[in-house]
C-alpha cells in the first residue's frame, strides 16, 4: 500500500519520467485536429446542434489519422484517430435521414407553421393528423361545387389550403371561406359518428382553391384513439364555427345599419325597412287592448259586491285580484301568433318573459 501511494505522489509532484523532451513542437495537422476538436465540444443540444458537433469532431478525428500517419508514425493513433472519425460520419448519416424523414411536403409544412405550431401541438401529432388525410392536397377550379344542397352526403371533413370559396343557400349568398378554414365544419359538428345527412348549402370556388380533405370514418377512428387530436379538433372546429358565425353578424350589421348579437333570439327575428312602421302599429293595438283591461277593476269589484250583498267585506290587507286581470297580465298566445316575431320579441321581453323560439329564418 506504502509502495503504490509512493507511486502516484511521484507521478502528481515529481512530474513524469521522461528521458528527454522533444525540442521541436508538433505539426501544424497535429495543432489543427486539436482544434476542431475543441470547436466540436462546444456544440450546443437539438438536432442542429448534434451536427454542428458531429461534424466538428469527425473533422478533428479525421486531421488526427493524417498527424499519427505523416508526423507521429505511430499505428495505434491512426487505427483509433480512424475509428473514431467514422463514428461521426455515421451518426451524421444518421441525422441526416431523420431530418429527412422529419420534413414534410411544402403545403402541410406551411400549414402546420400556420395553424398547429402557435398552438405549441407536437410534430409528431401533426404527422398522424397528415397521414390520416394520406397527405392528398386536392383542388377545385374556379366555378366547380364542392358540395350540392341537399345533394352532397356528409361524408369528410376539408380545410381550405388557398382559394376562396363561396357559400350559399337557395342561391342567396351567405359568406366565404378563406385560407386555413374549415369548409364543412358545421355540417361536421351537426352530426353524430352514427348519424348520416346531407348539405343544407352549396359552396362554390370562386377561385382555384387546394385543400386537404380527411375521410369521416378514418378521422372518427383516430379521434377515438389519440385524445390530444380531439381535443385539438375540438378546439378548431369550435373556433371556426364561431368566425362563421360572427362573419353572419356583421353581414346583418352591413345590410340593416344595426348590429344584431348572434347569442341571443332577436338574431332569427330580423326583417325589413317596413318593420319600424309595423312595430309602432303593433305597439298602438297594445295600448288599445291593455287600456280597457287596467281601467275596470274598480268596476268588477262593485258588481261583485252587488250581486253577493251577504258576503263579508274584503280585508283591507289582502285585496282581491280580478281573473281578469291575472289573465291579461300575460300575453296570449294567439296575439302572439299572428305578430310578426320581432313584434313577439319585444312584447315578451317588455313582459319580463323569456322569447320565443324563431319560426322562420328571414332571408339575410
Amino acid at each position: 500500500m506504502s509502495a503504490n501511494s509512493s507511486t502516484v505522489g511521484q507521478l502528481l509532484w515529481q512530474g513524469p519520467v521522461c528521458t528527454g523532451w522533444k525540442q521541436d513542437l508538433e505539426g501544424a495537422v497535429y495543432h489543427l485536429a486539436n482544434c476542431f476538436l475543441l470547436l466540436g465540444f462546444m456544440g450546443g443540444s437539438g438536432m442542429y446542434g448534434c451536427f454542428y458537433l458531429f461534424g466538428f469532431l469527425g473533422t478533428g478525428y479525421l486531421c488526427c489519422v493524417l498527424w499519427g500517419w505523416f508526423n507521429a508514425c505511430g499505428l495505434d493513433i491512426v487505427l483509433w484517430s480512424f475509428l473514431l472519425a467514422t463514428a461521426c460520419l455515421l451518426q451524421l448519416a444518421h441525422l441526416v435521414y431523420r431530418l429527412r424523414e422529419d420534413t414534410l411536403p411544402e403545403e402541410f409544412d406551411l400549414l402546420y407553421k400556420t395553424l398547429c405550431l402557435p398552438l405549441q401541438v407536437p410534430l409528431q401529432a401533426y404527422k398522424e393528423i397528415v397521414h390520416c388525410c394520406e397527405e392528398q392536397v386536392l383542388t377545385l377550379a374556379t366555378d366547380q361545387t364542392y358540395a350540392v344542397e341537399g345533394e352532397t352526403p356528409i361524408n369528410r371533413l376539408s380545410l381550405l389550403l388557398s382559394g376562396r370559396v363561396r357559400v350559399s343557400q337557395d342561391g342567396q349568398f351567405l359568406h366565404y371561406i378563406f385560407p386555413y378554414q374549415f369548409m364543412d365544419s358545421p355540417e361536421w359538428e351537426s352530426l353524430q359518428p352514427s348519424e348520416e345527412g346531407v348539405f343544407q348549402v352549396t359552396l362554390t370556388a370562386e377561385t382555384a382553391c387546394s385543400y386537404i380533405s380527411w375521410p369521416r370514418k378514418s378521422l372518427y377512428i383516430l379521434l377515438d384513439k389519440e385524445r390530444y387530436i380531439s381535443r385539438l379538433f375540438t378546439a378548431l372546429l369550435g373556433y371556426d364555427i364561431s368566425e362563421k358565425l360572427y362573419t353572419l353578424n356583421d353581414k346583418l350589421f352591413a345590410k340593416f345599419g344595426l348590429r344584431f348579437d348572434i347569442r341571443l333570439p332577436s338574431l332569427y327575428h330580423v326583417l325589413g325597412p317596413a318593420a319600424s312602421d309595423a312595430g309602432l302599429e303593433s305597439e298602438k293595438e297594445d295600448e288599445e287592448v291593455h287600456e280597457p283591461a287596467v281601467s275596470p277593476p274598480r268596476a268588477i269589484s262593485t258588481s261583485v259586491q252587488q250581486t253577493l250583498p251577504c258576503s263579508p267585506p274584503p280585508a283591507a290587507t289582502d285585496p282581491p285580484v280580478p281573473s281578469s286581470w291575472a289573465r291579461m297580465s300575460q300575453p296570449d298566445s294567439g296575439i302572439l301568433a299572428s305578430r310578426t316575431p320581432l313584434q313577439s320579441y319585444s312584447q315578451v321581453t317588455s313582459t319580463g318573459r323569456a322569447p320565443l323560439a324563431p319560426i322562420h329564418t328571414p332571408e339575410l
